[in-house]
């Protein structure tokens, strides 16, 4: 039986008398802004108690559309109508909306991150009692919308102290302390780990079952497959068409033809490598944690990049694996670090994101927004951070040359913006990911480690991401990629390291590299000290996840310094775990 048909039988479905009611209508909907038209005659139907899903590539309109809807942008800002349960809506900003029971979550969470979880649930909805807050009514209603999304954490406890999944489903139990009758989720499992994600998807089939409609945004087309009754696809901000998994054959590579305009025959770039001589070895390199005295987050550690190879480097959450690059990246992370980098056959020292500059070690974190961008400044001024000297006439950076390197990368890389005086803050995932690998391509590191390289982006870039990797290694750059997708290590490494438990398990060569031989490698806590299969391994339970990194916004602000003015993403009180144990 195909997906199809058992989502069709095994499903609540939002038919069966309901077919043709349609909860939510926009039709005609235009949104400009200053040299872009982001939405053009977009028109979308949902029905009443669906799970109604919206794909497009970055910078389709999907996420200008449910702020369109949501009141964010508000009426008379844009063109078109909105109808919902059938009565005209004129939103002015989201309060009107979520008085209409129409709830968005956006992709960054709006929590305060300093409140306790019922106070961030009911924030501008407070339980009020003789014009005082009724902290027993607040904290008991709390707790009942955390048994109703599922989540086991006290009420009082603050948000600050939850990971990503939890403070999602906090998100969610804020919505539906406001009666919400459409939940509107933007990217929802994007920092998730895998259990997290599947628990958010069954939270979303039991509200569908209470009859609360959902529009969930999503790249991840597995989820989308999994848990929606409908999809619309937008391009270049204009409505392609809707699909009906209950009543159409739909298939990924459907979906991904209607969201890039053409068949994607291999959704990874055609690549064959010229494979050089080593550039950096790392030796029994160990780091401890900076947080837990005499805990060892990297274990002796042994990995070979050579020029012009994609290297992988696999593992389960919490394996070790940003550690190790960060650390490696002019010690950004960890303490008491010991091992050696041999670099061109000479032993060097790296104490610093500078040192490592210098050395020709680059890195992009997996967090672009927080560490790998200063989301308030300009495209140029992002793509010259790394190397500023390269820039400097007397000392001062020549501000025409600048824009000159810029707008070159801008049209090498198919940024889509309008000039490169654009805020990074303002572009898609896809094209700010291009702006951090502009970045370290006008720097021209030998050694470039990429960290998550395409989280958050749609199919479409992501094929433009990796065209770009196969560019630097046939550049003769020796390119690490860290990803927790294994059919894209798979896809794109000539050769892929396994890591568990701060150890490195074992190294596969692209054609013997398989998902279970992977995975087998990635839950071993063995230390091999050789190349081997996977055959060879005896898997044992996952490793405990644990917690990554909180430095390494103290070593780029340090560095990125250099332009005189702070960067209000770096913050270094803040921490940088996407990955965080849920």
């Amino acid at each position: 039986m195909n997906s199809s048909a058992e989502r069709f039988l095994g499903r609540a479905v939002a038919g069966d008398g309901r077919a043709d009611d349609v909860i939510l209508r926009m039709a005609g909907i235009t949104k400009t802004f200053p040299g872009v038209k982001a939405l053009q005659d977009v028109n979308l139907d949902v029905k009443r108690g669906q799970i109604h899903a919206i794909c497009g590539e970055n910078g389709a309109g999907k996420s200008t559309l449910m702020k369109v809807l949501s009141g964010v942008y508000p009426h008379g800002s844009y063109e078109g109508d909105i109808t919902f349960e059938g009565e005209t809506c004129e939103f002015g900003g989201i309060r009107d909306s979520e008085a209409r029971g129409i709830v968005i979550i956006h992709q960054e969470l709006a929590l305060s991150p300093h409140l306790s979880i019922a106070e961030n649930i009911f924030l501008g909805n407070e339980r009020v009692r003789r014009g005082l807050i009724d902290w027993h009514r607040t904290n008991a209603e709390a707790a009942e919308l955390l048994a109703r999304v599922g989540l086991k954490e006290n009420p009082t406890a603050r948000v600050s102290d939850l990971g990503v999944g939890k403070q999602q489903l906090v998100e969610i139990a804020k919505a539906l302390s406001k009666k919400v009758r459409l939940l509107i989720l933007d990217e929802p499992t994007a920092a998730l780990n895998d259990d997290d994600s599947e628990h958010l998807l069954d939270l979303l089939r039991g509200l569908q079952a209470e009859g609360v409609t959902c529009v969930i945004i999503s790249h991840k087309l597995n989820e989308i497959e999994s848990v929606s009754d409908a999809v619309t696809i937008l391009r270049d901000g204009q409505t392609i068409e809707t699909l009906d998994f209950h009543t159409q054959q739909v298939t990924q590579d459907r979906i991904i033809t209607g969201m890039v305009g053409r068949d994607l025959e291999h959704r990874y770039p055609e690549h064959t490598p010229t494979i050089g001589e080593e550039v950096l070895r790392i030796e029994d390199w160990t780091v401890f944690s900076p947080t837990q005295r005499g805990r060892k987050v990297v274990d002796g550690a042994n990995l070979t990049l050579r020029r012009g190879e994609i290297t992988g480097l696999a593992g389960l959450m919490g394996a070790g694996r940003t550690e190790l690059a960060m650390s490696v990246f002019g010690r950004s992370y960890g303490v008491d670090i010991s091992g050696r980098l041999v670099k061109d056959g000479k032993e060097i020292r790296v104490r610093s994101v500078d040192d490592a500059i210098a050395h020709g070690i680059g890195y992009a974190t997996e967090d672009r927004k927080r560490y790998g961008l200063n989301l308030i400044e300009d495209i140029k001024r992002n793509i010259s951070a790394a190397a500023l000297p390269k820039l400097a006439k007397a000392g001062l950076v020549d501000p025409r040359e600048e824009y000159k390197v810029a707008d070159g990368y801008r049209a090498e890389m198919n940024i889509k913006a309008p000039a490169v005086t654009a805020v990074a803050g303002k572009l898609s995932g896809g094209n700010q990911q291009k702006v951090v690998l502009s970045k370290w391509m006008f720097a021209d590191p030998d050694v470039l480690i990429l960290d998550e390289p395409t989280r958050g982006i749609d199919v479409g870039a992501k094929f433009e991401i990796y065209t770009i990797v196969n560019r630097l290694a046939d550049a003769g750059k020796a390119v690490l990629v860290i990803s927790s997708e294994l059919p894209e290590l798979l896809g794109i490494c000539d050769r892929v390291y396994a890591m568990s438990a701060g150890r490195i398990t074992g190294v596969l060569e692209r054609a013997e590299a398989t998902p279970e031989r992977l995975m087998t490698l990635m839950t071993t806590e063995s230390l091999m000290d050789t190349e081997v299969t996977a055959e060879e391994i005896l898997t044992t339970p996952e490793p405990t996840p644990q917690s990554e990194p909180e430095a390494l916004a103290d070593a780029l602000v340090e560095h990125d310094g250099a332009h005189g003015r702070p960067d209000s993403d770096n913050d270094p009180q803040q921490n940088p775990d996407q990955k965080k144990d849920q």
